[in-house]
């Protein structure tokens, strides 16, 4: 697991966190995973959310739990899959609240490189699975990495919008300074809850108007279909 990979900038903020024995035992792990089992994302993609949104850019926090754990979907953003591969079913239900909510056409992929360039870090809690095996990788150190990156997120002295889908995102509310920050919490997307709170919660324009009102510039939540592969 390439640390290097990280932006210099990830790495500053996050450096105490690699030092640590639960860090070390997580690359064990993962390094015995990998010789004897698929895992997605491909190594080169374990820490895409950081190498497109860095530190000093973040501006909102979109948290999910685990990466999907079929073939070719996972790349490192929470709910994002790779081009040409069909969308899960979270995301087609994040897109119909996103066409309700402010009107956007309902893309063709699944790939929300475009969110992130813009600030928004799509984080999972756990950052590997094991193929076909949801949660294969939970309680193995990630939780720990990663409640660190939402702290240092925390830490940050300009206004970050924290996006908390399902109760499972909600446990982080402990985590985030609320007199500071924006939280946006609402049921998950999944299919087995939006229908209790998601849709009709207006999750994008809530975003746009939280970072509006901190002079911050609006996400373009419009995902052309320019990166579709047929």
């Amino acid at each position: 697991m390439e640390i290097t990979k990280l932006p210099i900038s990830w790495q500053v903020v996050l450096a105490e966190e690699f030092e640590k024995p639960y860090f070390k035992q997580l690359q064990e792990f993962l390094a015995l995973e990998r010789q004897t089992q698929t895992i997605y994302p491909p190594e080169e993609d374990v820490f895409s959310a950081f190498e497109l949104t860095p530190y000093h850019d973040v501006k909102v926090l979109l948290l999910g739990q685990d990466p999907y754990h079929d073939e070719n979907q996972a790349h490192g953003l929470c709910f994002s899959v790779k081009p040409g591969i069909k969308t899960p079913p979270s995301l087609v239900n994040m897109y119909k609240e996103l066409k309700d909510d402010i009107g956007c056409d309902i893309p063709s992929t699944g790939y929300l490189v475009e969110w992130a360039k813009q600030g928004v870090l799509m984080l999972n809690a756990v950052l590997t699975v094991r193929a076909h095996t949801a949660n294969s990788h939970k309680n193995k150190g990630w939780e720990k990495f990663t409640d660190a990156v939402i702290s240092q997120v925390n830490q940050k002295s300009d206004p970050v919008v924290f996006v908390l889908w399902g109760g499972y995102a909600q446990k982080k509310l402990k985590l985030i300074d609320t007199t500071r920050h924006i939280v946006i919490q609402s049921a998950h997307p999944s299919p087995l809850s939006a229908h209790n709170g998601f849709f009709g919660s207006k999750p994008f324009s809530k975003i746009n108007a939280a970072l509006e009102a901190c002079n911050k510039s609006p996400i373009n939540w419009e995902i052309g279909n320019k990166y579709i592969e047929y």
